[in-house]
């Protein structure tokens, strides 16, 4: 009598789908001799774990809402190799994370600041932590948004949670009293959990920006003097992602 469709109904009950789908090659490997019990009973633990693991990580990444796929091994070097490889390298080990340690990733358009944070989110990610990706615009107008139905306590709470923020276009445009005023609550709820900032401007110009010198001290103080600076000169990749155009005249 065969007993694996039982078994594996069984395992699906349990809620148990990672063992149920290798069921069958895990019994054929103990059927030809290539398994004993209890190594059977082992991968078939290790097929479940990984498939939750997996399940996991696609939970995580689709929670911090990345614009793209990126990797520390996209960004191109030799393209622009004024940007500090080894510094980048460095923060690809998390150790920032663990430290409770910010990022600011500052330099002109198209030089790959967006993608690096977004490498780094992602690695984040792989190795078990909570992120959120988001425009600082966005950030501050869902912030705003929580004024007008009295959710602004929540959706503080939301984005203080996860374990990485990436706030990219940070210091794209003045700010107004009221952002200023939920950006210093956002950071200070956020007291030893990281941001990474991405900007045009580098750190000492931010703070015209600022309705008044009391208020982007009090706000610059905790994020510039707390975080990691990457100058990122060089280049936009940007051009050598442009459509190539044909010639209509040409025969």
């Amino acid at each position: 009598m065969n007993r694996e469709p039982h078994l594996e109904s069984l395992l699906r009950t349990l809620k148990l789908p990672g063992m149920a789908d290798m069921l069958g090659e895990r019994l054929a490997q103990a059927a030809a001799g290539k398994l004993g019990h209890a190594e059977l009973l082992a991968l078939l633990c290790g097929d479940e774990i990984a498939r939750r693991d997996a399940a996991a990580l696609s939970r995580r990444l689709a929670a911090a809402r990345f614009e793209s796929t990126a990797a520390i091994e996209d960004l191109d070097f030799g393209y622009n190799p004024d940007i500090p490889a080894g510094v980048i390298r460095d923060l690809a080990t998390l150790r920032f994370l663990d430290h409770g340690e910010s990022i600011i990733l500052h330099g002109p358009v198209g030089v790959g600041k967006t993608m690096l944070a977004q490498a780094l989110g992602q690695l984040a990610c792989r190795r078990g932590h909570t992120a959120a990706f988001t425009k600082t615009s966005r950030l501050l107008a869902d912030l705003a948004g929580g004024h007008a139905d009295h959710s602004w306590a929540n959706r503080l709470r939301r984005w203080a949670r996860p374990a990485l923020l990436i706030c990219d276009d940070f210091a794209m445009r003045e700010l107004s009293m009221p952002q200023a005023d939920d950006l210093y609550e956002l950071i200070t709820e956020r007291a030893g959990r990281p941001v990474i900032f991405t900007s045009n401007r580098t750190p000492t110009d931010w703070y015209p920006l600022f309705p008044n010198p009391v208020v982007a001290e009090s706000i610059l103080d905790r994020i510039i003097n707390t975080a990691h600076h990457v100058a990122m000169p060089g280049r936009s990749y940007r051009p050598r992602r442009r459509p190539t155009t044909t010639d209509a005249s040409a025969p």
